[in-house]
């Protein structure tokens, strides 16, 4: 599987590089709704003159305050919105499902597309421009390779919240550096010293003590993922990877793993 892992890396670098009709950059979707974009709540979110609210699945924009009590603006939050609010707002969408299309507050969700000819992805958009990074979920998988190969262009061209140390891709092997950041979303990329399962899970270990160094937890419900993938998360071993997730402190700083599209496989074993 991790041949085909990088395989399907390099191919996807390879069309981030190219023009690509927005209709054909990801197959397999359901048509959904469609509307005027009335307003834009911030960098991931729209509402549509039908008064639908629609997430933009598959991205995460730097998140406002919108008056939640207790919560920071993440920077560049301010820039990320007006960005999607100059490449949307007024204008004809379609919405398209590629998997769970509501979340538990009531937001649709889908693929949003600039209606003409041709058509504009507005996902892709955001996240060519450095607004936005890649943000799946084990029940919304669709699209993840194109997205990665255009966060990865924009994030080596240091594009918007790429020239922010706020979301640099932090090292495995410096635990240090992630002191204070549980609850903080985390790119964070390393070699892994050891895959071990154990009741149930998939530990993949980026140095030797457990209790101090960064780990990455596989679960029980991601393994059922994994394998209809025909992916053998152990073969991790040794492989230089790329894990996204969202940051806690259990015997040390780790990220939990709900889907394969978590983990991008950089050089295999």
């Amino acid at each position: 599987m991790l041949a085909r892992e990088l395989v399907s890396i390099a191919m996807a670098a390879v069309v981030a590089a190219m023009p690509v009709s927005a209709s054909a950059a990801c197959e397999g979707l359901v048509d959904g709704p469609r509307g005027v974009v009335a307003s834009v709540r911030d960098g991931d979110t729209v509402v549509l003159d039908t008064g639908m609210v629609v997430r933009l699945i598959g991205t995460q924009a730097p998140k406002l305050g919108l008056g939640r009590e207790g919560f920071s603006a993440w920077p560049l939050a301010d820039e990320a919105r007006l960005a999607l609010e100059r490449l949307v707002l007024g204008k004809p969408v379609r919405v398209r499902h590629g998997g769970a299309r509501t979340d538990r507050h009531g937001r649709t969700l889908g693929q949003v597309f600039l209606t003409g000819q041709p058509e504009t992805w507005v996902q892709q958009q955001m996240i060519a421009a450095g607004w936005a990074r890649v943000y799946s979920f084990p029940d919304n998988r669709a699209c993840v390779p194109q997205l990665l190969a255009a966060e990865t262009q924009a994030r080596l061209n240091k594009l918007g919240i790429w020239a922010d140390p706020y979301y640099l891709v932090r090292r495995a092997d410096r635990p240090d550096d992630f002191a204070g950041r549980p609850g903080y979303y985390e790119l964070v990329e390393g070699r892994v010293l050891k895959a071990d399962r154990a009741q149930g899970r998939v530990y993949l270990n980026f140095g030797r003590s457990w209790k101090q160094d960064f780990t990455a937890v596989i679960d029980r419900a991601a393994l059922g993922l994994f394998a209809r993938d025909g992916y053998d998360a152990e073969q991790l071993e040794g492989a230089l990877v790329r894990i996204r997730g969202w940051m806690d402190e259990i015997d040390g700083p780790r990220v939990e793993i709900t889907h394969p599209e978590q983990i991008e496989v950089l050089r295999a074993p």
